[in-house]
């Protein structure tokens, strides 16, 4: 029997809510300027064109109340706080009718986002990896199984750092929203189960410093809690 050359890492996993079981993570989507005040601030214009993604790897996941430290070779990271899709079942080429058929379940989480690195590398036209998909840039609190909140459509989102409101929105605000983003996508990946999708940020994404306490909100869902260090 062939053997690992080097030991194999555990797989990524996040927690699931009132239960022992966890969520396998496969692959982590993540949605582009999703909330038109958002692409705004960001310099785009918020017409409905196709969506765009970019992915992290999935060992970027840490959990709630888990310490962000803050990443080496930057100067500006900012939070973005997001409304999360747990993907249960499979499929290419999913119809809106049918995508809450796939969702295991919903989560609050963060992109956590090197800006200034992102920027840079968008202006020289270079991908985003270095900005989005650095170690734990992807906190994710625990999983709401839909089969006990439904697939929320609409309902607050929040981020607050130190007590201070930084984002306020609905989910409703979605330019491409829930059943929409895993048609588009599907067409673009066969998803699997264990894939997250991180459906976009609302407006109001700043910097954040060491000794700064994230909390974030989404109603039906839940909360999530990191500290900056």
């Amino acid at each position: 029997m062939t053997g690992y050359v080097v030991e194999p890492m555990d797989l990524p996993t996040v927690a699931v809510a009132g239960t022992d079981e966890t969520f396998p993570v496969r692959r982590i989507y993540c949605v582009g300027r999703n909330y038109a005040e958002h692409a705004r601030e960001m310099g785009s214009d918020p017409d409905r064109d196709p969506p765009f993604f970019f992915m992290k790897p999935n060992n970027t996941i840490i959990p709630d109340n888990a310490d962000f430290p803050y990443p080496s070779k930057s100067e500006n990271v900012h939070y973005e706080m997001e409304l999360v899709v747990a993907i249960a079942k499979g499929g290419k080429d999913i119809p809106q009718a049918q995508a809450n058929d796939h969702i295991y379940g919903y989560a609050c989480g963060l992109d956590m986002t090197r800006r200034d690195l992102q920027i840079g590398m968008r202006e020289n036209g270079r991908p985003w990896e270095i900005g989005k998909a650095f170690d734990d840039s992807a906190p994710c609190a625990e999983i709401q199984p839909a089969s006990k909140i439904g697939h929320p459509s609409t309902g607050a989102i929040w981020l607050k750092v130190n007590g201070e409101t930084k984002q306020s929105a609905d989910i409703a605000d979605l330019i491409w929203n829930v059943p929409e983003t895993i048609e588009y996508l599907s067409g673009l990946f066969e998803l699997q189960p264990g894939d997250l999708i991180y459906s976009g940020t609302p407006a109001g994404v700043g910097p954040i410093v060491a000794g700064d306490v994230m909390e974030g909100h989404i109603d039906g869902v839940g909360d999530i809690t990191i500290k900056v260090v």
